[in-house]
This record gives C-alpha cells, structure tokens and sequence, in this order.
C-alpha cells in the first residue's frame, strides 16, 4: 500500500511529552485546544510527527527578537556567593523615632 501516509511517523502522547520534557497532560490539553493535531482511534491518540513539527517551527518563530537590551543586575552568583549589591530604602516611620 503507498499513499500519503506510508512515510509518515505516529507518535504517543507519551513520546511527545519525552521528547519535549513536558507533562503527558500538557500534550493532551493542546490537543483538546486545537493547538496540535491529533488521530482518534478509539481511546488511542497518535500524533503525526509533521504536525508536531509544525507546532513547533510556529511557535519558536512566533517570538519577537528583543529590541531593547535588559539591564545588568546582580546575578545568582553575587546572591548566593553572600557578597552584599544594595540596600533596601525602607520608609521612615516617624512613631519608631520616638
């Protein structure tokens, strides 16, 4: 038999959520959103393997290039190396004074 299908790779839900390292729950919510197309066969799901293929060349492209550069900060390094970057401005309370 040849036809459209014959190349075609079917993955389980399982499988997708493996490859992605997401919840199997997750797979199956976007399939119950339309987000990604799906075969029934009964209670089996299948997803074709170009259907998440495109999923994922849509949203990955989806994403606009940052136009603005972030600004530097304290990196985890300086947190968790204990060295000191600032102090809180706390508000003076005028009855602590007293």
């Amino acid at each position: 038999m040849t036809g459209p299908l014959e190349n075609e790779e079917f993955l389980t839900v399982a499988e997708v959520a493996t490859l992605l390292k997401i919840n199997e729950q997750t797979v199956r919510n976007w399939i119950d959103r339309g987000e990604l197309s799906a075969v029934r066969a009964g209670r089996r799901v299948r997803i074709r393997r170009s259907a998440l293929d495109q999923v994922l060349t849509e949203v990955s492209g989806a994403r606009p290039a940052a136009t603005e550069p972030v600004p530097a900060g304290p990196s985890g390094d300086d947190f968790w190396g204990g060295i000191a970057v600032g102090t809180a401005d706390l508000p003076v309370d005028s009855n602590l004074n007293r």
